[in-house]
């Protein structure tokens, strides 16, 4: 599978986890819009779920036009949105907005499963996101994954 990400502190835990992982591709596009449509562009040449990641706020805004594309294209992508914890959320910052349903029905699937909890396994998810992305109908799902400090462990 391929996953494009464009970098952020928020979304640092899953980028750490998608390098070292030996089964993924990994593509670094520092822009959300070039990510999100160089995805769709994979994912249709390829006929499999592409995955996208960005960190919170305006950054996953800068991902709807590619999901509309990939939901009116039947193009199946899975969409990753870097999120802050519920307490963070609305604060007036610019990456705390609320993205629950960020992209309305332009998905054929949301889930946000809340911030990860010590020993808890996400593989189903993981599972679950692709089988609704590649449908009957395919099309973008989004996943959105709220982290709390630290991000990242002690070097």
């Amino acid at each position: 599978m391929e996953v494009c990400l464009a970098p952020g502190s928020r979304s640092a835990p899953l980028a750490m986890a998608f390098a070292r992982h030996h089964g993924l591709r990994t593509r670094v596009l520092i822009d959300e819009r070039s990510c999100s449509f160089f995805a769709v562009g994979l994912a249709k040449a390829g006929g499999r779920p592409v995955a996208i990641l960005c960190t919170s706020g305006t950054a996953a805004v800068e991902f709807h036009a590619a999901v509309v594309e990939a939901f009116h294209s039947s193009t199946p992508l899975i969409v990753l949105t870097a999120d802050r914890p519920p307490e963070m959320i609305g604060v007036g910052a610019n990456q705390a907005i609320d993205q629950t349903r960020l992209y309305g029905t332009a998905v054929r699937w949301f889930h946000d499963p809340g911030p990860p909890r010590e020993g808890e396994d996400g593989r189903w998810l993981a599972t679950r996101a692709v089988a609704e992305a590649t449908g009957p109908p395919a099309g973008p799902v989004h996943l959105n994954l709220p982290f709390r400090e630290p991000l990242v462990g002690p070097p």
